[in-house]
């Protein structure tokens, strides 16, 4: 069986994975003062950083509409016998809702709603490829994903909040107070939402070495068999320590590398880094 695996640009996978494994991308809209770009091709985060440390406001992203998912699907729903589309999470987007519109014009299109984002979602969307490589029929590598996306775990720790703040999902405030008390916040994925779930204080590797530790330290339900490390420009010495607590608590077999794209980074700012794993069944 000839399967297509597409997903949101927000799964972050690098440009040599998406080749790899033939793999599409519906790009967000990301809108920067009176202009719209997408997402991974007309602008990255340093272009955003660059408008911000400018003075500008944080950029607003939107998701695709659904005529623009049905342009998407037309040619893989001609040239394949079934695609497979992994969205960003339903709470955190109407990409998945939109893309269901779109995928009833086609008989052979299932949407999966990823219940994450970031490279928690491109976890889901390389094992699908690498599920359809293996042989498998879209039936079952949806049941696969539908079960595999409860058991995902994306988390990181931000350097800073101004980003948060300027986008409105934190007060200036708050932002101002952690900045001078020098506190970095864990932020994770819960329930297809994202929380802070805990705060660091000191030196960003010595609360990105906490974090690994608090992370990992005694569980033994990890799938150590993928982990990706998703990191936006990092600071000096925090992705040794992120290596070092994989090393010393996780023993993945495959430590996979990638950038924080622009969706997400537009949000959490330079220095962000975390890690993405599943549990086991």
């Amino acid at each position: 069986m000839n399967i297509k695996i597409t997903a949101d640009s927000t799964c972050d996978l690098s440009e040599e994975l998406l080749r790899q494994w033939n793999i599409s991308l519906m790009p967000m809209h990301i809108l920067m003062g009176d202009d719209t770009y997408l997402d991974g091709v007309t602008i990255h985060p340093a272009d955003v950083f660059a408008h911000v440390d400018a003075g500008g406001q944080t950029p607003k992203s939107a998701a695709a509409n659904p005529v623009e998912y049905i342009d998407f699907f037309e040619p893989f729903a001609k040239e394949y016998d079934a695609v497979i589309h992994i969205s960003v999470s339903a709470k955190l987007s109407s990409c998945y809702q939109n893309a269901r519109l779109a995928a009833q014009e086609y008989d052979n299109v299932s949407v999966i709603d990823s219940e994450n984002i970031c490279t928690g979602q491109g976890y889901l969307v390389l094992r699908a490829a690498k599920w359809a490589a293996d042989g498998l029929t879209a039936r079952n590598i949806c049941m696969r994903l539908q079960s595999l996306a409860n058991r995902v775990e994306l988390s990181f720790v931000l350097n800073q909040l101004n980003y948060m703040a300027k986008s409105g999902r934190c007060s200036g405030v708050l932002a101002f107070g952690a900045n001078i008390l020098g506190i970095k916040p864990s932020l994770a994925i819960i329930d297809g939402e994202l929380k802070v779930v805990r705060k660091y204080r000191g030196s960003l590797p010595i609360c990105v070495g906490k974090y690994i530790t608090d992370l990992l330290d005694g569980r033994d339900d990890i799938d150590n068999s993928m982990v990706f490390i998703s990191s936006c420009q990092p600071k000096p010495g925090c992705m040794e320590a992120i290596k070092a607590g994989l090393r010393k608590y996780g023993k993945f077999e495959n430590i996979i590398e990638t950038d924080i794209g622009t969706t997400i980074g537009g949000y959490s700012g330079p220095g962000t880094i975390g890690i993405v794993f599943a549990k086991k069944v």
